[in-house]
């Protein structure tokens, strides 16, 4: 079932198009990221589902019902902030109960409630004390029990872990991702940190100047990028000269890469060949293309080396596992070969030539 619908969502500030023609649906349960650069139109989205922003023009609908005109208290979503915005005169449990009070729900239930919710993100033995008694990932816990306690038909996230430090960060992601599928609730969360996107979502959208770039599955995203700006903006990307030779090849230095990259391209046209580190790999002499090492670095299962392959660089990825990876060193002469399965063509325009 379908809980959450953008349909042909747009949104102008004075002249800057924040929102052009935004089409998105969230099925029953799932957990959406949207994800890109500052200014492309992520927040806007999310501030429209809340209520926070109007519309120029589309819908918004809930389980089958338009909402696109009603007031952001009678949309029973919840939301988390950046910020944890807690109110500092209350405890714990009574910034849970916030909400409940609002809405005139029995003291009982009040109570039973707000132990779920802090049973829930791991903090009933915190329910007295206040937000400066807490670190941040505590407070943002707090925020996060406060939303869910509403029981909301659609929880809406706001770049909620970028305050946060990194170990703290990654922790809570994954609580909050356990705590979506334990309750099944319809999650749109809106981040510029890829990391966050790819690893908690069942699906990611790419946002760009106002559009929809892509949409799909984590792994779609990050191996079958639908444009040059998702391949560049998701994960790291070799940017590679190279000439076109028809539907199923390229010319990268004088050697022949195998790709559907360029179909529907002229023959001879310049192109950028996008070509993820993993999809190069050091090979047999007269197999790839000569280089030296100019530069190596150790992520744990992988190693990064930089190749200067004559007028141009690229990175290769090694796993770290293998012997090959300790043995490199600075200034070795290696080949370098290019795996084109996955790759993308940015044509080259004259301005950027």
């Amino acid at each position: 079932m379908t809980a959450l619908i953008y349909g042909a969502v747009r949104k102008t500030f004075g002249t800057n198009v924040a929102l052009e023609g935004l089409d998105l649906a969230l099925t029953t349960g799932e957990l959406v990221s949207l994800l890109g650069p500052s200014g492309c139109g992520k927040t806007t989205a999310l501030r429209i589902a809340a209520g926070f922003e109007r519309a120029d023009s589309g819908t918004i609908t809930v389980a089958g019902k338009d909402i696109t005109n009603l007031a952001p208290h009678k949309r029973n979503m919840g939301m988390v902030f950046q910020g944890y915005s807690l109110f500092p005169n209350l405890t714990v449990e009574g910034n849970v109960e916030y909400g409940l009070r609002t809405r005139k729900v029995p003291a009982e239930e009040r109570r039973r409630r707000v132990g779920e919710m802090l049973e829930l993100v791991q903090l009933s033995t915190m329910a007295k004390r206040y937000a400066h008694q807490l670190s941040g990932g505590q407070q943002q816990r707090v925020a996060l029990a406060r939303a869910l306690a509403i029981k909301p038909e659609v929880l809406l996230l706001d770049e909620p872990l970028s305050a946060l430090d990194a170990k703290v960060r990654a922790t809570l992601r994954d609580e909050i991702r356990r705590i979506q599928t334990e309750l099944g609730i319809t999650t749109l969360f809106v981040t510029h940190d890829q990391e966050e996107a790819l690893a908690i979502s069942d699906r990611v959208g790419v946002m760009s100047d106002g559009k929809l770039e892509q949409l799909g599955a984590p792994t779609e995203i990050y191996r079958h990028p639908a444009s040059a700006f998702v391949a560049r903006f998701v994960g790291s990307m070799n940017q590679l000269p190279a000439s076109v030779l028809g539907p199923d090849a390229v010319q990268v230095a004088g050697m022949t890469v195998a790709t559907t990259a360029g179909a529907g391209l002229a023959t001879n046209q310049q192109v950028r060949l996008l070509v993820r580190p993993e999809d190069l790999a050091l090979v047999e002499e007269n197999a790839g293309l000569p280089g030296s090492v100019t530069a190596t670095t150790f992520q744990g299962t992988s190693t990064i080396v930089a190749v200067r392959l004559d007028a141009l660089d690229a990175l290769v990825s090694v796993h770290t596992r293998g012997a090959s990876a300790a043995a490199i060193t600075l200034g070795e002469r290696v080949v370098v070969g290019i795996d084109g399965t996955r790759a993308v063509c940015e044509i080259v325009t004259e301005d950027a030539a």
